[in-house]
């Protein structure tokens, strides 16, 4: 008596399973892979030669229907072949018949569901659910909302700007009255959707699906700004001063705040770094502000070319030419699409499965691209070595410098002296 094996997959859905699912050695297997065609042929056979066992994953393989799996089973009933069920979630309980057909329609009406979403997916239309703020659902495209967009194009400058989300948040509600959540302003920093994107909940990304709110190479500069707050506390990120995160006191090893002290008329401030957390008795003291400022940029002035001769950079243009150039070539293949449907190469569906793969892997290098380094890194650090170069800068700006190189700032006691022991990141 022969073992044979039949599994169903829909190429949508699913890919193909391999031959070592079936846990045994089969005499044959039948497989279909979005039709039905092997099953029928898998049923002409059990005529004409004796089958003991048929092995299946599950039950809804068998038919697209209740109706057309109930009728293969009892077809096979009367061919004499026993069906295995190898998989764990079908009913143990095989006499419970209802139970059986209430799971088949459930499991059904669930891939039939899928299915429809998956063919959404393939043409690149939008997934279901709400729009992101900023814009409305069309037919199959989100199109702008001119009146919200232009609110969530202000958070992206703002954030571009400053680098600190929470402050984008404040900046949101007080001249929009827009309230919304750090965490919400979060996702919208790295929603696919702001940058003309469509993400699936397969996580799988389609580019240039849409008309964008942020172009790519702001999206980029976000994602490095995000990447680089990561390293710092909350508060630290959003911080006004340029060095809120970057000092530690050498002695305790506790980082260090900000303090503003005023004058007794308030005409006059002074600023100190303190320790935060300090456990040494006597409690280590403050240092002025200033002061601690000016030696971080003469330390970045007199080390940071020397550091930055010492690393052993890879070829960064020659690794965004070949991303660039992989980019191109699959843009090629993605126009040739339409020439081959027209000459009958390919038919409609098989094309569509082929433009959703080929958007995909593009997405994944732009991805790639993104994560690059925007600027030649030894230029930067010869302009950032000039002591001019920092003369005009705001806090903001020289907060957005310094935590491009530097990874932390230890201040050191030497008697009545101060001295920097500035810790690059790379």
């Amino acid at each position: 008596m022969k073992i044979i094996a039949y599994s169903y997959s829909e190429p949508l859905l699913e890919p193909a399973p391999a031959a070592e699912i079936w846990g045994q050695e089969v005499d044959r297997i039948y497989q279909d892979l979005g039709g039905r065609q092997q099953l029928q042929q898998l049923l002409k056979d059990c005529q004409t030669e004796p089958v003991k066992y048929l092995l299946i994953q599950r039950f809804e393989e068998l038919g697209d229907t209740v109706q057309q799996v109930c009728s293969h089973l009892a077809q096979l009933e009367n061919l004499g072949v026993e069906i295995i069920v190898q998989a764990e979630t079908e009913p143990r309980n095989r006499r419970n018949l209802l139970q059986i057909l209430a799971e088949l329609q459930r499991s059904q009406h669930s891939r039939s569901i899928r299915k429809g979403h998956a063919r959404n997916r393939i043409k690149s239309r939008i997934p279901p659910g709400k729009a992101p703020y900023g814009y409305r659902r069309g037919k199959e495209r989100y199109t702008i909302d001119r009146s919200a967009a232009a609110a969530v194009k202000d958070f992206f400058d703002h954030f571009l700007i400053y680098g600190s989300l929470r402050g984008s948040v404040r900046y949101l509600a007080k001249k929009y009255s827009k309230k919304i959540s750090v965490s919400t302003g979060r996702r919208w920093l790295t929603n696919p959707a702001y940058r003309g994107d469509l993400e699936y909940q397969n996580s799988q990304v389609i580019s240039n699906t849409h008309v964008p709110i942020i172009s790519r190479e702001e999206a980029a500069q976000i994602d490095r700004l995000l990447r680089r707050n990561r390293r710092l506390s909350p508060r630290s990120a959003s911080a006004p001063r340029s060095l809120a995160g970057l000092a530690i006191c050498a002695e305790c090893k506790s980082a260090m705040t900000v303090a503003k002290v005023t004058s007794y008329r308030k005409d006059r401030e002074y600023l100190y770094l303190r320790p935060i957390n300090c456990l040494s008795q006597p409690k280590c003291s403050g240092f002025p502000y200033q002061e601690i400022l000016q030696s971080t940029i003469e330390g970045i002035c007199r080390d940071l070319p020397a550091a930055v001769a010492a690393l052993q950079m890879p070829d960064i243009s020659g690794i965004k030419a070949g991303i660039e150039s992989a980019i191109a070539s699959k843009q090629e293949i993605l126009e040739q699409l339409p020439a081959l449907i027209e000459s009958g190469i390919l038919d409609t569906e098989t094309a569509e499965l082929r433009s959703y793969k080929i958007r995909t892997e593009i997405a994944e290098l732009q991805s790639k691209l993104a994560q690059l380094p925007p600027v030649n890194l030894r230029e930067t650090a010869q302009t950032v070595s000039l002591p001019q170069f920092w003369l005009d800068l705001s806090e903001s700006e020289r907060r957005f410098y310094f935590r491009e190189f530097i990874d932390r700032i230890e201040i050191v006691r030497e008697n009545l002296k101060v001295k920097l022991q500035i810790i690059f990141i790379f």
